[in-house]
């Protein structure tokens, strides 16, 4: 295995360190509040039901929201839209803040302040994906994006483990104000990047921006197998809402953030691994088997009964999807047209924001009603075999070759000519 980053994006480009930067920094303060709002409404209501339930409100905001969010991500200022979403982000864990400090904190508050996250996030995260793509050149896009899995890694090795340590020692308070205290650093760095124009195909954001924008992806049947992959893997094995209860099981004192810890753990390492991917073409291909991959590690998970061996099965998902990601990044960022990039990370966003949403309400209705274990390992085996299966129907995803595929090389003739136009 090759070892090695390469750091040429962040060298080269500002713009990309600075929001490289910021989402390292609120990543930490929200990845910690992540879990700490399902270990709060453990702590509130003590059913597993509940917890889940959690992704099933972030659901339908992020459907409609990160829908829009990618046509205006295609239409107006970026840069303010990324910015703007973070304020209304940095108010969203002020309430956080104020309802953990209530003699009795209210689940309905939690509820709601969750529903007003995922809104938000929907609004942003389509032009802070957008904008990746624009600041780093073409042929480092594979480059950024194993940096970016790097950095989503950490945050989510540190977050969740900073999360669960301060949320059992001193209460959930203490996590929301260090995510209010995060935002506040981003801010100060995200307004000083500068996003170069896009020429918009559509005159204004509409329901017409959105149907062009989504008969774009209809007409890409590699993207559309990729956007399923995931969603299939995310919807179908996705563990962290019942690491909580899954924990309970094993008399260790730390095997809540040690599981925590293990997915990350198996994505950094893949991560640092990966440059053996620069040999890899067929990305469609190596998205599949990573997926399948990652449904075997939590299968093996959720039915072990050893804490060592479910925390092996958690290291290998981590590695697989780390894998997966990269390969997804590079593919889209390489071969989506700037003028409609805003407009498929909102549909990515659909894949792995609501898919792990959804995810968390399946394995919370499960756990209610078969178990914890069961649960789980029953997600695991069925992602395996549905992420098997999928290239078999959808033959473009397993043919696509970086090297020769025709919208790889339109995307890097179009970014050629423009870099050309604003020197």
């Amino acid at each position: 295995m090759r070892l090695g980053l390469d750091f040429s994006p962040l060298r080269v480009s500002p713009s990309f360190r600075r929001l490289y930067t910021a989402g390292f920094i609120t990543g930490v303060g929200s990845q910690a509040t992540y879990v700490t709002v399902a270990f709060q409404m453990k702590s509130v209501t003590g059913s597993p039901f509940a917890v889940g339930l959690i992704g099933l409100v972030e659901l339908l905001p992020l459907i409609v929201f990160g829908l829009y969010g990618g046509v205006l991500a295609d239409r107006f200022d970026r840069r303010r839209l990324i910015v703007g979403g973070e304020v209304a982000l940095l108010a969203c864990a002020v309430v956080l803040l104020l309802n953990a400090r209530r003699q009795h904190p209210s689940s309905l508050v939690l509820y709601l302040i969750v529903a007003l996250t995922s809104t938000a996030d929907g609004l942003q995260r389509p032009s802070w994906t957008a904008t990746m793509q624009q600041v780093v050149d073409h042929d480092r896009q594979k480059s950024a994006s194993t940096l970016s899995m790097v950095r989503f890694t950490l945050t989510a090795i540190i977050g969740p483990v900073l999360g669960g340590f301060l949320s059992v020692s001193f209460g959930p308070e203490s996590v929301y104000l260090i995510d209010v205290v995060t935002f506040f650093f981003s801010i100060a760095l995200l307004v000083g990047i500068t996003v170069p124009p896009v020429t918009a195909r559509e005159a204004a954001p509409s329901l017409v921006a959105l149907r062009q924008g989504l008969q774009y992806a209809y007409s890409r049947p590699d993207l559309i197998g990729t956007y399923l992959i995931d969603l299939s893997a995310m919807v179908l094995a996705f563990p962290v809402a019942m690491m909580p209860f899954f924990a309970d099981q094993f008399s260790e004192s730390f095997a809540l953030p040690l599981l925590y810890a293990a997915m990350p753990a198996g994505a950094m390492l893949g991560s640092l691994t990966s440059r053996w991917t620069d040999r890899l073409h067929l990305y469609g291909r190596g998205i599949a088997v990573a997926a399948t991959l990652w449904g075997v590690g939590v299968a093996v998970f959720g039915a072990s009964p050893f804490l060592w061996l479910s925390f092996v099965g958690l290291l290998l998902a981590g590695a697989a999807d780390a894998i997966s990601a990269i390969l997804r990044s590079a593919m889209w960022n390489m071969s989506i047209p700037l003028d409609v990039r805003g407009r498929m990370a909102g549909i990515e966003l659909l894949s792995y924001a609501v898919g792990p949403t959804a995810g968390q309400f399946r394995a919370g209705a499960m756990t209610a009603a078969m178990g914890v274990r069961t649960a789980l390992a029953s997600g695991g085996v069925m992602c395996a075999a549905v992420c098997g299966f999928l290239p078999a129907v959808l033959p473009a995803l397993w043919r696509f070759d970086i090297r020769t595929n025709p919208h790889v090389a339109a995307v890097a003739v179009a970014r050629s000519k423009a870099e050309s136009s604003e020197s």
